[in-house]
């Protein structure tokens, strides 16, 4: 008989033999690192509220995740996650879209100007492309510019000192100023501002788009940190609303698809990208949906500690004898996507 190149593959090319018969996220070999994330690496995080999952999961198996913009002495946990501390490497609060991260890298190092970039809400005053890191804003538009300007310092140094820079993709749903392309996080008039159809539009981003932002993004950081590695993730979080005139279910699994589409197509470009399959882990059939809570968006502790359980049998914890994924509670998420449920009645 004749061979065929279906013949002789290992188990995880089948189907049957790598998922049917395993448990639910339990996949033997379904993530193989392509590089190597070691204690001493400076790993910096930014992306979409799932992300706050990898940070918080990488910094209780010790490895170093930076923190480059801290909290104030005195605030409690909950205190600063609420005004966007210890989320994340820098003070940016949640990036969905990696247009969004594009242009902070370029504002960070000088290449590119947002515009209506300070938002009022009554008497006070926010940062327009980060808005939910002061929720009771503040005093003034030159309080704003000052807070930013030392806000875009920290980024600097991050993406210049970062020896893995990981990213979770969430969305390709946002708001663009039409003039002058700035993209917003939430829509103006959501959290602080005012929603005028005249100066800001709906964009859906498209795969070109998306994949060029982060060659770009990969570009000129490789400028400033020539060493520095990449670990894409997306998120299994459905979104929360949209605009775009479809059911939400259709478009939340275009923009996933296309997400995914992006991320695998820049692993497959560049050596220094790597990709690790949280999304499937917890939002693909074979997982049955037990990943999610009641809601069907949240994902639930067990879903996290699946994840991560699969990533560091790639990346063992430097000094853990058991790794630490299986906590209560997942953990509460700082998500401004959140505010658009207010709107749903």
């Amino acid at each position: 008989m004749a061979d065929q190149p279906y013949r002789r593959l290992p188990k995880r090319a089948y189907w049957e033999r790598a998922i049917a018969t395993d448990a639910p996220g339990i996949y033997p070999d379904l993530y193989q690192k392509r590089f190597e994330v070691a204690p001493e690496h400076r790993i910096a995080t930014a992306g979409s509220c799932f992300a706050q999952h990898i940070a918080r999961n990488l910094r209780q198996n010790d490895f170093t995740v930076l923190d480059l913009e801290p909290a104030p002495r005195g605030l409690s946990e909950a205190q600063a996650q609420a005004y966007g501390y210890k989320l994340y490497s820098a003070r940016f609060g949640n990036i969905y879209l990696v247009r969004q991260l594009l242009q902070l890298a370029q504002e960070a190092f000088g290449s590119f100007t947002p515009e209506d970039a300070v938002w009022v809400k009554g008497a006070r005053f926010y940062d327009a492309l980060r808005p939910s890191v002061e929720p009771n804003g503040l005093n003034t538009v030159q309080e704003v510019e000052l807070h930013r300007k030392e806000h875009l310092s920290r980024v600097r140094k991050m993406l210049k000192t970062a020896d893995i820079f990981v990213f979770t993709m969430g969305l390709t749903e946002g708001w663009v100023h039409k003039s002058s392309g700035t993209v917003y996080p939430l829509a103006p008039g959501v959290l602080a501002g005012a929603y005028d159809p005249d100066k800001v539009g709906f964009r859906n981003f498209g795969f070109n788009e998306i994949y060029d932002d982060f060659v770009a993004f990969r570009a000129l950081i490789k400028e400033v940190n020539p060493d520095i590695r990449f670990i894409l993730t997306v998120s299994p979080v459905p979104l929360k609303a949209t605009v775009s005139g479809n059911h939400a279910l259709t478009a939340n699994l275009y923009s996933k698809s296309v997400l995914r589409a992006v991320a695998g197509a820049l692993f497959e470009a560049f050596p220094d990208i790597d990709y690790f399959p949280s999304y499937e882990i917890i939002a693909s059939s074979a997982s049955e949906g037990r990943f999610f809570d009641e809601t069907k968006r949240g994902v639930t502790a067990d879903g996290v500690a699946t994840a991560m359980r699969t990533f560091f049998e790639q990346h063992k914890p430097p000094s853990v004898p058991v790794m630490k994924t299986k906590a209560k509670r997942a953990g509460a998420l700082v998500c401004e996507e959140e505010l658009l449920g207010a709107f749903a009645s």
